[in-house]
């Protein structure tokens, strides 16, 4: 856990620092497409169910949780901006976490942060299933690599669960680079698994 978190915050400081013109670019085209702030800020569930701030690009119109169908979104979803959905198809948006990482909050790898009322409130999780937080919550993890929201928050969960019981340096450098390859592929379903293929079809009715 300490090397892990050495290479956290070097990786992070790192990516800020080289990302920094990128940031600016992509600050700038949020804020000539819509208006708001740059930033979208949200509770999460950290470790021990701690609850903290994540950082976000924002890529929809400002208060959307208030609208629509709030906290849920769904495709063609009217609340999504023009480079919000550029944002999201390219997981750009998700690039202010390092931030939270270098804070200690989050992690590179790990299994992501929900929101503190969604699936269930924190002591509404079994114990089993608290598993999950019993490591910081990561920017990428494994269920993000075997599906991401394709999957049910249940099969969400039990990779999660596998991930903290399997958890070594090599398996958050495979899932770091797979993150990278399914990024620049710019496609996420081409690497679904049978398993997500299944859940996504259940999902979509």
């Amino acid at each position: 856990m300490i090397i892990k978190r050495v290479v956290d915050f070097i990786g992070s400081l790192f990516g800020l620092i080289i990302l920094f013109p990128l940031f600016i670019l992509i600050g700038v085209a949020i804020k000539l497409d819509s208006k708001g702030p740059i930033f979208f800020k949200q509770d999460r569930l950290g470790k021990d169910g701690q609850v903290f701030k994540i950082y976000k690009f924002r890529t929809m119109v400002q208060n959307a949780e208030d609208k629509g169908s709030g906290l849920f979104t769904s495709k063609g979803d009217p609340r999504i901006t023009k480079v919000g959905k550029f944002l999201r198809k390219t997981s750009l948006d998700e690039l202010p976490q390092l931030i939270n990482v270098i804070k200690g909050e989050m992690s590179l790898v790990g299994p992501r942060p929900p929101v503190p009322y969604h699936p269930y409130e924190y002591n509404e999780y079994s114990e089993e299933q608290k598993l999950r937080f019993c490591v910081l919550p990561g920017i990428t993890g494994y269920a993000q690599i075997k599906g991401r929201n394709h999957l049910s928050w249940d099969s969400r969960i039990e990779k999660d669960i596998w991930y903290v019981r399997n958890y070594s340096i090599f398996l958050d450098i495979r899932i770091i680079l797979f993150t990278f390859k399914k990024v620049f592929c710019g496609n996420n379903d081409i690497y679904l698994t049978k398993e997500a293929k299944e859940e996504n079809k259940k999902l979509q009715g």
